[in-house]
């Protein structure tokens, strides 16, 4: 095989496997593919794209430049940048994927169901072996006491859920209880957070628990989002 025509194949596939890093979210997300196998073809393309990237870079050192080379070494390095961001992110996050305000009495799913989930959903039921995971890694995911009165508390964390995107699936002001979908950019990974108000000495206390619904490490996602979630509504 002629160098020029190895160089094209070596660039087109680096450019063809950068490509499929891109749209391995998607894939997911739409249902083309399943997500344990949306999930293998990102980190495979990312490796292939990341590898090719490093011929192509030294193609360039070699002074056998093309568009083609120029632009394959360019999307390799990026394809790789994206796993090796995530994996970086989520470094020091344990293998858990249940987080919660109340590891001792967390806040149960009612209208959200194994069957509202879907047949390939880890189960519902908490696992109190992982709350000393938790508290070790997330130790500022603790329980919000905001001074206004549950139905005032209430108002503002309804209204936060939605500022944050999450579908709504249930709201009881009465019960003072919030469930809700949220879903991860891209990825569209389906997480299931309930939010539970109870009254507390001089205002309402808020806990919060969010759930994946596949695999078993969350990089850190759900604890973010109760973070998040908890920060803006002391803010208001």
């Amino acid at each position: 095989m002629k160098r020029g025509k190895a160089t094209a194949r070596i660039a087109g596939l680096t450019i063809v496997a950068a490509v499929l890093v891109l749209l391995a979210g998607p894939s997911i997300e739409y249902g083309v593919l399943g997500w344990l196998a949306g999930l293998r073809m990102f980190a495979l393309a990312a490796l292939v794209a990341g590898l090719g990237g490093v011929i192509c870079l030294a193609m360039l050192i070699r002074r056998q430049a093309s568009i083609a080379v120029v632009l394959a070494a360019a999307a390799g390095f990026a394809a790789l940048v994206v796993p090796v961001a995530i994996a970086l992110d989520g470094r020091n996050a344990p293998p858990i994927n249940d987080i919660t305000t109340d590891t001792a009495d967390p806040p149960q799913y009612r209208a959200i169901t194994a069957a509202t989930r879907g047949p390939d959903s880890v189960p519902l039921g908490y696992d109190p072996g992982i709350a000393a995971q938790q508290r070790a890694a997330y130790p500022k995911v603790t329980p919000l006491i905001v001074r206004a009165a549950p139905a005032v508390a209430f108002d503002r964390a309804l209204a936060t859920a939605r500022a944050q995107g999450w579908a709504i699936l249930a709201a009881e002001p009465a019960a003072g209880r919030i469930e809700a979908t949220a879903t991860v950019p891209w990825w569209g990974f389906k997480h299931d957070v309930v939010v539970r108000l109870t009254p507390d000495a001089g205002g309402t206390r808020i806990d919060v628990r969010s759930k994946s619904r596949v695999g078993k490490r969350d990089l850190g996602v759900n604890a973010r989002r109760i973070t998040d979630y908890l920060a803006a509504i002391g803010s208001k």
